[in-house]
């Protein structure tokens, strides 16, 4: 039985940590972006360079809100987002 238990909680932490939000993206701008990130209640920031390129987003969570000029995003793991006048949108 506690074999059993062990087991779940490593393979839960390995799930765990394996949690992120990572995007692909096109930015249609001639410069870089850097927004505001919400993630499991917790703010932090992602820039996304001229081009096209992933970004990955650390939490334990499979989405998150991005803030843009436009307003906010809802973002999901293996979204792709197109970024054009310091707007994000989900394709």
């Amino acid at each position: 039985m506690k074999k059993s238990i062990l087991s779940l909680v490593l393979i839960m932490s390995v799930i765990v940590s394996f949690a992120a939000v990572s995007v692909r993206y096109q930015n249609k701008d001639s410069k870089s972006h850097t927004f505001k990130v919400k993630i499991e209640g917790r703010t932090t920031e992602v820039t996304f360079d001229k081009g096209t390129s992933n970004v990955t987003i650390q939490g334990n969570a499979k989405e998150c809100i991005i803030y843009c000029e436009c307003g906010e995003v809802k973002v999901k793991a293996g979204d792709e987002l197109e970024i054009k006048d310091g707007c994000i949108k989900v394709k």
